[in-house]
């Protein structure tokens, strides 16, 4: 059978995200915007087809209706080679009509979707991580071992496993056991890697252990058997139920991972893809991330001082300074404004001369970021509207509500809401 019809991907498009709220009150977490142009979700469907898999499900539930439009106007498929990217909603059935309780839970009730596609192994990911893997050397691993399960692992030092989920490995690479979250340090140095697995990896200065990246190739039996049951979640339950049943091997990843989970993780993860080496390449053409096309015009920028900024296509800037900023699509910057570790998702449209007039008229903002404003270690969420003057400054703000619910301090990053309207002259 040739690799891609052996595959089937599963992605998972998470809860409610609630720790990614206020960036999650109108979009589910695989729709939020990232690194100027892309969304979440741009990054396991583009590992996926740079890995020759193109039959890859989506499963979400809540805020759905952006990413059904990201989805289906970017990854339309030449209808001879069999692929797709389909969007499975939790549903009502027969058997229940409640929303998913978990990831095991989300992809049981969709066995019966796959059944329908020919297929010998399901390979699971999640929707909130920024990472570049080749899921062929995985899946090749898998195959060669004989395994029944297989999980992605990263090396991680031993003073920066807090609240990562552990594994012991053999030097087999088969899987031993797993320590959820371990905070003994006795327990932490029993879970270290061996001399010989160290010797496979680049040299490190300190020892590492490996933590689950939520990423796992099933064979399809297997799936089907470890779901018969009532278990949730995958890393907590499923799993660590197969070990001593089943053959559990880990794949070692060594590369640039990040789980985007939190407020905090999204704004730092954006900002350092401005600095002048950063962690992620979106410039390597051997593995593109995929997105939408929008046939935007270039940016333009008049009489600007701009130091490390990434700027999406089709973006205006007046005589405004920004260093280590991030600005989406259609961005919009008024002069005399100064911007500084900001990330800015840009408008999802342009508004016409005759709207621009009825706003100035009317006393409304336009789409952006107003003349003369200063704004620091913020996040502007889409078709925000700041008007002249505002000061926007994150230093020192205690988590909560500001500015009438218009700003949102989360993680002690300063969150203007989507479509947010700020009076000229506001202060937070």
């Amino acid at each position: 059978m040739p690799f891609q019809k052996r595959v089937l991907a599963v992605i998972m498009g998470g809860g409610r995200g609630t720790r990614l709220h206020p960036l999650t009150a109108e979009r589910c977490k695989p729709a939020v915007p990232l690194a100027g142009k892309y969304r979440l979700v741009d990054i396991p469907i583009s590992n996926c087809l740079n890995s020759e898999i193109n039959r890859i499900f989506l499963l979400t539930q809540f805020q759905t209706a952006s990413l059904h439009r990201h989805v289906t106007s970017t990854y339309n498929f030449d209808p001879f080679g069999g692929g797709f990217v389909d969007i499975l909603s939790a549903e009502q059935t027969e058997k229940g009509s409640d929303w998913y309780q978990g990831t095991a839970d989300a992809v049981r009730r969709n066995l019966i979707h796959f059944r329908s596609f020919p297929h010998d192994l399901v390979l699971i990911l999640s929707g909130d991580q920024l990472y570049r893997m080749d899921f062929r050397k995985i899946i090749d691993q898998h195959i060669a071992a004989g395994a029944d399960v297989s999980i992605a692992a990263i090396p991680f030092p031993v003073s920066k496993v807090s609240g990562l989920g552990l594994m012991q490995v053999r030097d087999d690479h088969s899987i031993a056991r797993f320590v959820e979250k371990p905070k003994d340090p006795a327990v932490i140095a029993s879970l270290t890697l061996s001399e010989k697995l160290e010797r496979e990896l680049s040299p490190a200065t300190e020892k590492r252990c490996l933590a689950s990246m939520g990423i796992y190739v099933f064979n399809r039996q297997v799936l089907a058997e470890a779901l018969d049951n009532t278990m949730t979640d995958f890393g907590k339950e499923i799993i660590p139920g197969l070990l001593g049943r089943k053959k559990l091997f880990a794949h070692i990843f060594e590369g640039y991972w990040e789980d985007i989970g939190t407020v905090r993780a999204f704004f730092e993860t954006n900002l350092a893809l401005a600095q002048p080496l950063p962690p992620f390449n979106f410039f390597d053409a051997s593995a593109p991330v995929y997105t939408h096309d929008r046939y935007l015009p270039a940016s333009k920028l008049n009489k600007c001082a701009i130091d490390s900024v990434v700027i999406g296509d089709g973006s205006i800037l007046t005589d405004s300074s920004l260093h280590h900023c991030v600005l989406g699509v259609r961005s919009y910057v008024g002069e005399g404004s100064w911007l500084e570790d900001t990330v800015m998702m840009g408008a999802d449209y342009y508004e016409a001369e005759e709207q621009l007039r009825a706003d100035a008229a009317a006393g409304r903002p336009r789409v952006g970021v107003g003349a003369h404003c200063k704004i620091k270690g913020a996040i502007i969420d889409k078709n925000a509207r700041i008007g002249d003057g505002c000061e926007l400054i994150a230093d020192g703000k205690a988590d909560g509500t500001y500015a009438g619910g218009a700003v949102i301090v989360r993680d002690g990053v300063l969150v203007v809401a989507k479509g947010a309207v700020l009076p000229p002259g506001t202060v937070v």
